[in-house]
């Protein structure tokens, strides 16, 4: 079992990682100051109840996001309506997404 947190900066947009692992799974996740850049761990369903503005990036089996780096590279394939208003949609990179989660 791993946990792992450290920041990470793009574009002017500072952002924490957190990276989960235990036997069998993981997970990963940005925060940045006005939502996430998650895996399919986060539910979008649920957090469009919150408002939350949460951008959804999923793995493979054979190519899984393990890591910050994986998630900013992997394309975008769900995302919460307060994302889509920030301008977030599907087809973006994780790393395009995490440029309009910046705190302005």
């Amino acid at each position: 079992m791993a946990i792992h947190t450290y920041p990470v900066e793009h574009c002017g947009v500072h952002a924490e990682a957190l990276e989960v692992s235990w036997q069998g799974g993981q997970f990963v996740l940005l925060v940045a100051p006005k939502g996430l850049v998650a895996c399919g761990v986060v539910d979008p369903v649920v957090m469009n109840r919150f408002g939350a503005a949460i951008a959804i990036a999923r793995g493979t089996p054979d190519a899984p996001l393990l890591t910050a780096d994986d998630l900013l590279n992997a394309k975008i394939v769900e995302v919460t309506s307060a994302a889509g208003e920030l301008g977030m949609t599907v087809g973006m990179s994780g790393r395009e997404a995490l440029t309009r989660l910046g705190g302005h």
